[in-house]
Order: C-alpha cells, then structure tokens, then sequence
C-alpha cells in the first residue's frame, strides 16, 4: 500500500532531492566574474531597478568558497583562462555558470590569437546570455531559466569531449 493512501492528507510526501533542488533553486548565490562592459549590465540587474533579490539571487558573493553561480561577463583571454578554471574548480558543488554576453559566449568581434572564443573551451556553461551588452531582463530571464533547471534536478553541464548543452537566452543562436 502507497504511504499516500495511509497517510491521506495530512502530511505532505516528497522525495528529498526535490525539497532540496526547490532550498537550491530560489537560494542561488552569484559571483561576477567580470571583465568588461557586461559586468557593469550585471551591476544594473542587482540595483532597486530591476531587484534581482525576487528571483532568489540578491546575495552577491565575491569569494568563489560562497557562490554557487558564476556569471561570466566579457572578454576572456587566453592568459585570463588558468584563472577562471581556477575559480569555477574552487567553488563547491552543485554549481553553474552562466555566459553573459557575446565576448563570454562566442569571443564577439574579437576573433584573434590571444581571445578564448566562447568560455565553454574553458568550463561548462548552463545558461547563454546573447546581445553585446545584454539587456538586464535577459539577464533576469536566464536566472529563471537556471532556476527551472535546477528544480527539475537537472545535473550541472558537465564537458567531456564535446561542447555541452546550454539554454539560449535572446534572439541570437548558437552552434552547439
């Protein structure tokens, strides 16, 4: 006999995995990692204006040991690279990246010998952002596109061999 026939009503049964994914999913706590004009579009997103702290992220970390979301925002170069893996392989476990704009995603109009094209040559990404800088309502749309991917249990990206997945946020696409 299910426990839920025993119990009827009056006690609420869920997995724990779900109590936990939904404690996760509305308690994410970001890092900027920020090297060009997307990170002052972030700053924008976090301000009374928009009022991230709605959709559970307001608490801006500065220390990778405390985040659980990276937000990459701009250029990355190929010296800036050791740094980033270092930073994303500090930060504890469940974590996610989002890849803020089109230098972070695609390299932008920089496509030359000393710019990484796209962070996910570095580390996985979850959420692409598009738009050069985006606008702060895509920014808030894919803090909720990430939300719905770590309610549903889904396992951070994870690279091995090949691109991984994303969610795309804007009008642009991106090959895969």
């Amino acid at each position: 006999m299910a426990l839920e026939t025993l119990l009827g009503d009056s006690i609420i049964t869920t997995q724990m995995n779900e109590a936990l994914n939904w404690g996760r999913k509305n308690s994410l706590w970001p890092m900027p990692f920020g090297t060009a004009c997307c990170a002052i579009e972030f700053m924008s997103v976090v301000s009374s204006g928009f009022d991230l702290s709605r959709f559970g992220a307001e608490l801006v970390r500065f220390s990778p040991r405390q985040s659980d979301l990276l937000l990459v925002a701009g250029t990355i170069t190929y010296k800036q690279a050791p740094i980033l893996k270092q930073v994303y392989a500090q930060m504890a476990d469940p974590k996610w990246v989002i890849s803020m704009g089109a230098c972070a995603c695609s390299g932008g109009f920089y496509d030359n010998y000393c710019t990484v094209q796209g962070i996910d040559e570095i580390i996985p990404v979850d959420v692409y952002i598009a738009g050069c800088p985006p606008r702060p309502e895509a920014i808030i749309e894919a803090i909720v596109k990430l939300q719905e991917k770590v309610q549903s249990g889904e396992k951070a990206a994870v690279m091995i061999g090949e691109k991984p997945r994303g969610i795309m946020i804007g009008d642009q696409q991106r090959d895969h």
